[in-house]
């Protein structure tokens, strides 16, 4: 019975992921199949397939012509990759330490690295701003890997901090008898098992940083550092439109985001299904 059960959880399980996952990737389809059709075709079906009729490539031939697309994914990929290390990193670490060490006020410090969840980052746009005029640093990614990686550590420090005291404290304390340093039972014993914890981290972070237009609009403007979403306004204009350029950059951009979260998700989904037949 209890095989039973267990299959049962697993096949349950693969059916929600599954279900939400065709439910996520829906619009994306139909961004992927408007973009190879012509405008008129997008306005009168848009959820019809791509056919000879209204096949076009305009949209793609119009991204690639104006603009330097290829150095917007690099500057796209460059911010989310050093955000979501730094994000990771040291929301890890300030959980292992509020979760692993007993002082007076870990409960207060716990609540005030929580208060970024509630408010919002771009509340002090004007204060972040005036910082990085200060300091030189406009118009430079690092820039927004600061800011993005403040804006991810709240959520980060939460959700890690629940799954490290889950930890055996045991296993821990025979590494500090076998000599181990606290860096070395943190990345050796502590990180490999919450790595579910830290995908979804990652799932949940890469996402609005990627597809974010405040921030490089107010901090990042220039050529030289626009990312694919701030570069993609290029064609949306305040009477006209392309929307052929608009949906073939759009699925162009998705690209990259998808692999980074197929790469994460490999670890989401493992926590997922491990806990269905426990």
């Amino acid at each position: 019975m209890s095989a039973r059960t267990s299959l049962g959880r697993t096949i349950a399980a693969h059916a929600v992921l599954l279900t939400y996952t065709l439910i996520a990737l829906f619009p994306v389809f139909v961004i992927v199949i408007n973009s190879f059709k012509s405008r008129k075709a997008i306005f009168a079906d848009p959820l019809a397939l791509p056919m000879p009729a209204n096949f076009d490539l305009v949209g793609y031939q119009t991204v690639l012509k104006q603009g330097d697309f290829l150095l917007y994914f690099q500057n796209s990929l460059i911010v989310t990759v050093a955000s979501l290390f730094f994000v990771l990193l040291f929301g890890a670490m300030a959980a292992f330490a509020l979760s692993e060490y007993r002082f007076k006020g870990n409960t207060l410090m716990g609540l005030y690295l929580a208060l970024g969840i509630m408010i919002p980052i771009r509340l002090g746009t004007v204060a972040i701003l005036e910082i990085m005029v200060a300091t030189g640093l406009v118009n430079t990614l690092t820039a927004l890997i600061l800011v993005y990686t403040a804006q991810g550590l709240p959520l980060a420090i939460f959700i890690l901090s629940e799954f490290m005291k889950s930890v055996s404290k045991d296993l821990k304390d025979a590494g500090r008898i076998d000599g181990l340093s606290e860096y070395r039972i943190f990345f050796t014993l502590v990180l490999p098992l919450v790595r579910p914890a830290m995908a979804t981290v990652a799932v949940f972070t890469m996402i609005p940083i990627w597809n974010d237009l405040w921030f490089p609009l107010i901090l990042a403007p220039a050529e030289q550092t626009k990312t694919v979403t701030l570069g993609a306004q290029v064609f949306i204009g305040q009477f006209v439109t392309n929307w052929n350029a608009v949906l073939a950059a759009l699925s162009l951009a998705i690209v990259p985001v998808l692999v980074l979260y197929l790469i994460f998700s490999r670890q989401l989904i493992r926590g997922i299904t491990a806990g269905a037949v426990k």
